[in-house]
């Protein structure tokens, strides 16, 4: 250990932001490890690094006493006070004994720890950075793939993209690069581990403020999204601006901006419909491309009853109940729908403006021959 060594150290500092004296403390107590385990004692000893030129010193410290009842912790006020007559009572006496072979072990030791605290310290640096970054999205490159579990480089650090964050239908090969959501960043022993999603409805969300300058603004918001990943999903956007169209501008000119974002997504379809504090408008606006009749509101149950036309039923429950269970997720109502025959069972006549139910419909037209044979 020499200047040389002091002179890394302070590198390190300036590059990796590890303080040179807490370094420098973390070297003294594996030298004292490192020496009580190559001399075979248990002696108090106390290591000393110069912080200008390097060198080490070991020293073997002592209480003072009356009495000595261990002789390798303790000395007499006696000998102490022949060393030098200011020692009392209770101080603490110290002894050099620095072996002469010790600044093998020192600098094989110092090595260990400043590997050690390297590694400390870029761990704590990445996690630092990630975890401020949660909730974004970052572009990174697959790096390798381990059963259904997916490595990604993004940059400083190995992201997982696991199987339950990845969309089904999407095909994922080493090499690909691929934009991805920070979902989580924990410490574990293995350092940092940054966890990624391409299922996250805030993917979408940061997808479409990354290609809408209105968004990055502020100008326009998105109020909610309601995801079913690699399928659908929908949005709602606002905007208080009265010159602005919330829709159009996250379109864009001729669906630039939006094909965007599909195309990131691997073609996944996404409608955008403007957010309204009216449920009634925004459970209508949700349910697009469907047009709605009417919107009945239960309040006390956060519950609504939307009336279609009867050619209109298939669009707005989707394949597989889609549509409407996506427009519940973005709106947070429970959506019931029926069409326009189911929610209003009445006929009309052709000759008279009157009306019937279903069952006098159904009685006005029974055969009447069936009444004559009643006759009878």
């Amino acid at each position: 250990m020499n200047k040389e060594f002091i002179f890394a150290v302070e590198e390190l500092e300036k590059e990796k932001g590890i303080a040179k004296d807490l370094l420098i403390e973390a070297i003294e107590s594996a030298l004292v490890s490192a020496y009580k385990k190559n001399y075979g004692t248990s002696q108090n000893v106390r290591v000393n690094v110069d912080r200008e030129t390097g060198d080490i010193d070991v020293f073997m410290r002592k209480d003072i006493v009356e009495e000595v009842m261990d002789p390798f912790a303790e000395v007499s006020l006696e000998e102490a006070q022949a060393i030098d007559p200011e020692y009392d009572l209770n101080d603490v006496i110290e002894y050099q004994v620095t072996p002469k072979d010790f600044g093998r072990i020192a600098a094989q030791t110092a090595k260990q720890v400043v590997v050690q605290r390297i590694r400390e310290a870029e761990r704590g640096m990445i996690y630092d950075d990630y975890i401020n970054r949660q909730s974004e999205v970052v572009t990174g490159v697959i790096h390798r793939i381990s059963n259904e579990t997916i490595f990604i480089n993004i940059g400083k650090t190995e992201g997982i993209l696991a199987a339950n964050e990845q969309v089904k239908g999407e095909k994922y090969a080493v090499n690909n690069r691929l934009k991805v959501f920070i979902m989580d960043v924990k410490k574990t022993t293995k350092g940092p581990q940054v966890y990624l999603s391409r299922s996250h409805p805030g993917l979408v969300k940061r997808l479409f403020e990354l290609e809408v300058p209105e968004i990055q603004d502020g100008i326009v918001e998105i109020r909610s999204i309601a995801r079913e990943a690699g399928s659908r999903t929908k949005i709602a956007v606002y905007t208080a601006d009265e010159n602005v169209d919330a829709v159009g501008a996250c379109v864009g000119s001729r669906g630039t901006r939006v094909q965007a974002v599909v195309d990131e997504l691997f073609d996944e379809k996404i409608d955008i419909i403007n957010w309204s504090e009216d449920p009634k408008e925004l459970i209508s606006n949700a349910l697009s491309p469907a047009k709605v009749e009417q919107v009945i509101i239960n309040e006390e149950g956060k519950s609504a009853t939307v009336v279609v036309p009867d050619y209109q039923l298939s669009l707005a429950i989707g394949k597989e109940g889609q549509n409407v269970r996506l427009a519940a997720k973005l709106c947070g109502w429970k959506i019931d729908i029926k069409s326009h025959s189911q929610y209003y069972p009445e006929v009309e006549t052709e000759d008279t403006e009157e009306t019937y139910t279903v069952e006098e419909a159904v009685e006005a037209a029974e055969p009447a021959g069936d009444a004559e044979g009643t006759d009878e």
